[in-house]
């Protein structure tokens, strides 16, 4: 009798845990169960590769300072979307279907910023800044619905709330003002939400994030920008019509781009991790903060490399210009500079960071000021530097001065 009871009460409980999910739960914190990213924020993250290509594919024709300060602003707005969504839902995603519709509306004004995107400071300023606009909308609503059902975070929603609200309300005053006071506004309301992460640990009640969610987030985005570098290789092979040339540089880009996931996947990244889940449950570490906005210029350098290095494909003898050479440059440089500030922010003291990858900073910049060397030597000696920077990390993790985490 006691075999078929426990039969029947084991039967009883697996019927009950088949029942679907109730379609509207209230939010609630999420920061103290075992998650990994979802489905939904997989797809959320198809919409970012729109505009991060066609933000590319803007710079790879105006290669000069202009071109590349438009991309670094329209790239740091698109960044900012991504990772205000992605904090909310670390703490406060309940896959229900109200946060699946604003989600999936978030991936449609997602979409706008993609399409209006190439046009943005110009014909197509008004819909980029609609588009914009309606992710923090949405947000916004999110926080609120947030604030009603989760006491304890309350704290924390309200700065959130505070920050969106304020940077959204200058982006609505922006739709009315013409000329460059119009993007001044855009920046404002940028720098002033970038506030809120920073002001909720300081006064935030100690509400956590979820230490393991982060960084496979954040690093399902790097992985989003590698895919732009692969995909600019196949856009140079089409410009430099599968020259030998241009084959063979594109054989070496190749070798640049498996070297920059290595280093970021295999040791800075795994470092950063490392140190995030010593420190970063400590409320007055800073050190998911750190970890955050590292990740900018981690990200956006891995984007100006992939434009820099369709560049080299597509003129592997002649015709790259100075601007190309220094997107390619410069990309590799902030990607290092990214890597050593998410290792020694996270860990709280700087000195984590070197030699590895600090040291290799002066190297990259040497190349790059030699600009008499044929373009196929610059990429054999960039990806050569990062070749070997994988080597020297290899070399400190294995010494036990480089403490990762699996990634």
């Amino acid at each position: 009798m006691g075999g078929v009871g426990s039969g029947n009460v084991a039967l009883v409980s697996s019927d009950h845990d088949a029942r679907p999910a109730p379609l509207i739960q209230p939010p609630r914190l999420q920061t103290d169960q075992e998650r990994s990213a979802t489905r939904l924020e997989l797809f959320f993250d198809l919409a970012y590769v729109l505009v991060i290509a066609e933000l590319a594919a803007v710079l790879a024709h105006d290669l000069t300072w202009s071109g590349a300060a438009v991309f670094v602003g329209l790239f740091t707005v698109t960044w900012w979307s991504w990772v205000t969504t992605t904090l909310y839902a670390n703490r406060f995603d309940t896959n229900d279907v109200i946060y699946r519709l604003a989600k999936l509306g978030g991936a449609v004004a997602v979409v706008g910023m993609a399409a209006s995107a190439g046009e943005a400071l110009s014909a197509r300023a008004t819909a980029f800044a609609l588009s914009y606009l309606a992710t923090r909308v949405l947000l916004l609503g999110l926080y609120a619905r947030a604030y009603r059902h989760v006491e304890q975070a309350r704290p924390t929603v309200v700065i959130y709330l505070c920050g969106t609200g304020a940077g959204a309300a200058l982006w609505a005053v922006a739709l009315a003002v013409p000329g460059h006071g119009r993007y001044l506004l855009w920046a404002a309301g940028v720098l002033v939400e970038a506030l809120a992460p920073v002001l909720a640990t300081r006064f935030g009640g100690g509400v956590p994030l979820h230490l393991a969610h982060l960084p496979e987030r954040f690093g399902l985005f790097v992985m989003l920008v590698l895919g732009e570098s692969i995909a600019s290789m196949v856009a140079g092979l089409h410009e430099g019509h599968w020259q030998p040339a241009a084959v063979g540089m594109a054989a070496v880009g190749f070798v640049a781009i498996a070297a920059a996931w290595w280093n970021y996947f295999d040791l800075g990244g795994a470092a950063g991790k490392r140190w995030l889940e010593v420190d970063g449950g400590d409320q007055e570490s800073w050190a998911a903060d750190a970890y955050v906005y590292g990740h900018l210029p981690v990200t956006l350098g891995l984007a100006g490399f992939a434009v820099g290095v369709e560049q080299f494909i597509a003129h592997p003898a002649d015709g790259l210009t100075t601007g190309a050479r220094w997107t390619m440059i410069a990309g590799v440089l902030l990607f290092f500079a990214g890597t050593a500030a998410v290792i020694g922010g996270t860990s709280g003291r700087w000195r984590t960071a070197w030699p590895w990858p600090v040291a290799v900073l002066p190297a990259v910049v040497a190349v790059g000021l030699w600009s008499r060397l044929p373009p196929v030597v610059t990429m054999g000696l960039t990806g050569g530097i990062l070749v070997i920077t994988v080597l020297a990390g290899i070399r400190q993790q294995h010494q036990g001065q480089l403490a990762t985490a699996e990634t």
